[in-house]
């Protein structure tokens, strides 16, 4: 990847922040080996991986980067309906996806490599959630650079996750080159650059106030590493944090310079804290006895049987609890106040301290009721560190030895837990308000055709030159046409349908109107004209299974709907001419295609 891409974070500290280096203990290196997400462990007879490609041995121990093999992988995705944020993603997601639109439509060979791409896709989904684009996005991490996009270590030396779609490899690389993405990559270089550059500063500041706090140096050169990799082709809301033997990447996307900070900072938390506890792994295996307490609680399968990887992640909800925004400002005593008023003065700055401390004590609760059962200790413990001037790694020692065990088995089993678990960070966030056409499609979805017709007109009142409005313009009419199947319009359907094919580079709306075209011409009896469409949608599809099925499914045999037949038309037509198109049938007046 070019040199020019790496940012390291250039961090001065007070001198209260040195410290001597730690070594990356044994014992650290096998649990961190499994390509987990940043707060996961793994056995420790595991084998651990090898770094991945994008980690340059001899840059900086923490660095903001992008990649081009994260990038060729993030736009494959995109090609085969990788649609997830795209609405709140940077403009550059656009694009690039509007380049790769013109590669495809100008290319049979790069249609094909890209539904070959798709097709793999499709049959390797695992859950339907995040974990199905991680898994691609594991595997980028371990890509030699274009054009050759290979795996760089042995299939035993990658995380599980990355081998399960390892052969997509030569699928990614048969794509890239058919539709030139090195070249697309060219042209966007400079602004991943401006969003690289965007995000150093609030990197930088999160990484200087948590050492601050912690009150640890700003790195301890112990040959770990600390990667931020910056992709805008992803959903903004989506955040791959993985550790990859000893070294901790976090895979982002941003929006108007901006990422989810705090997922960032978790990982971080990760990467500064897991070496002090995991080195005093013994004396943590004395907590044994709590894991048998929190059986029932709604945690996963590590937390409940991995005492160290408990109390890493307790001691970072603990942390994260007396940093957090509380959401309250807080209160500063005006300057010059007469000393006979300091004392109200005083008890104001007091009361609003409480209101700010409640908010912390009932995050700590939550955590407790999740399951997190040493929260409130290390919590407690952190207002002891906050006097002391010495820093979190001549502390923590203390804090696991002088753990009173009993006294945390007690108020583990005085617990009631959750009956669930909270859902990732990301679930969590509030749903995004439907406007425009968004709700149009939405409204069509839940049978208000009404309103999905007024709000996709109203679309095309706006009147602009602009890719993203005839983008729109083509997008409202396919709305339009749709709605005018279910109100039995079926000559406005052919006209919004014809409009769409006009105007839209949008491969799924290309290969839907054709098929709907098809379609409607079926009924009419119309075959040959029919086949033709469903031809062209299969030239035009975006990769997706349910429009290359469609439209096969069209070449295959004519398009019918009950109570219709061409054979029955024929006997009843007594001029012999063909109907106009758009026509309904003459033996009924509901033969129109119903949308899909």
């Amino acid at each position: 990847m070019p040199s020019s891409f790496f940012r390291q974070l250039t961090i001065a500290v007070a001198a209260v922040l040195c410290a001597a280096a730690v070594s990356v203990p044994a014992r650290l290196s096998a649990q961190a080996a499994s390509g987990r997400s940043s707060s996961s462990a793994a056995p420790v007879n595991q084998a651990q991986e090898k770094t991945p490609t994008l980690v340059d041995p001899a840059g900086p121990t923490i660095s903001l980067i992008s990649s081009e093999q994260v990038f060729a992988m993030s736009a494959a995705l995109n090609a085969c309906s990788y649609d997830d944020g795209l609405d709140d993603s940077a403009p550059i997601r656009k694009r690039v996806r509007e380049e790769i639109n013109q590669a495809l439509a100008k290319s049979e060979d790069a249609r094909a490599k890209r539904d070959k791409a798709c097709l793999f896709i499709a049959q390797h989904r695992l859950t339907g959630s995040e974990k199905d684009i991680s898994q691609y996005i594991s595997l980028a991490l371990y890509l030699s650079p274009p054009p050759d996009l290979e795996t760089t270590v042995e299939l035993t030396e990658m995380p599980p996750d990355a081998t399960q779609v390892a052969e997509f490899a030569p699928l990614l690389r048969d794509f890239a080159a058919a539709t030139d993405l090195h070249g697309i990559w060219l042209t966007v270089h400079r602004t991943y650059d401006e969003e690289t550059d965007k995000l150093h500063d609030p990197l930088s500041k999160m990484i200087v106030s948590t050492n601050l706090y912690l009150k640890t140096p700003a790195s301890t050169y112990d040959g770990r590493r600390f990667i931020v990799v910056m992709e805008p082709l992803l959903s903004p809301k989506l955040v791959n944090a993985r550790v990859y033997g000893t070294d901790y990447v976090v895979v982002v996307s941003p929006v108007n310079g901006t990422i989810p900070m705090d997922s960032v900072r978790h990982t971080y938390l990760h990467y500064v804290i897991e070496p002090l506890l995991y080195v005093r792994a013994n004396a943590i295996d004395r907590t044994q006895p709590i894991l048998k307490e929190i059986r029932e609680a709604p945690l996963e399968f590590r937390y409940r049987n991995d005492a160290v990887a408990l109390t890493v992640e307790c001691l970072i909800k603990a942390i994260e609890a007396r940093t957090m925004n509380t959401g309250i400002s807080a209160y500063k005593i005006p300057a010059g106040v007469d000393r006979s008023q300091l004392p109200r003065y005083q008890r104001e700055q007091q009361a609003v301290e409480e209101k700010m401390e409640a908010v912390r004590v009932a995050t700590v609760r939550h955590n407790m009721t999740q399951g997190f059962v040493l929260s409130q200790y290390f919590y407690e413990q952190l207002l002891q560190f906050e006097k002391d001037p010495a820093s979190l790694r001549d502390t923590i020692g203390e804090m696991v030895y002088s753990m009173d065990i009993d006294q945390q088995v007690h108020r583990a089993r005085q617990t009631e837990f959750d009956a669930q678990a909270d859902g990732d960070v990301l679930q969590r966030s509030k749903p995004r308000l439907l406007t425009g056409l968004d709700l149009a499609e939405a409204r069509l979805e839940a049978g208000d055709l009404a309103t999905a017709s007024a709000l996709a007109r109203q679309s095309l009142t706006v009147h602009s030159d602009t890719l993203e409005s005839v983008a729109d313009t083509a997008r409202a009419n396919f709305i339009l046409a749709r709605a005018a199947i279910l109100t039995g319009h079926p000559g406005e359907a052919v006209d919004r349908f014809q409009k769409t094919v006009a105007t839209s580079k949008e491969p799924r709306l290309l290969a839907w109107s054709h098929i709907y075209l098809g379609r409607m011409l079926d009924l009419e009896c119309r075959r040959d004209e029919a086949l033709a469409e469903y031809k062209q949608a299969l030239a035009n599809r975006d990769g997706s299974q349910d429009t290359r099925l469609a439209a096969e499914r069209g070449v295959k045999s004519a398009y019918a709907v009950r109570g219709h037949s061409c054979e029955e038309d024929a006997d009843d037509d007594t001029d012999g001419a063909p109907a106009k198109p758009g026509a309904p049938p003459a033996s009924s007046q509901s033969g129109t295609p119903q949308p899909q």
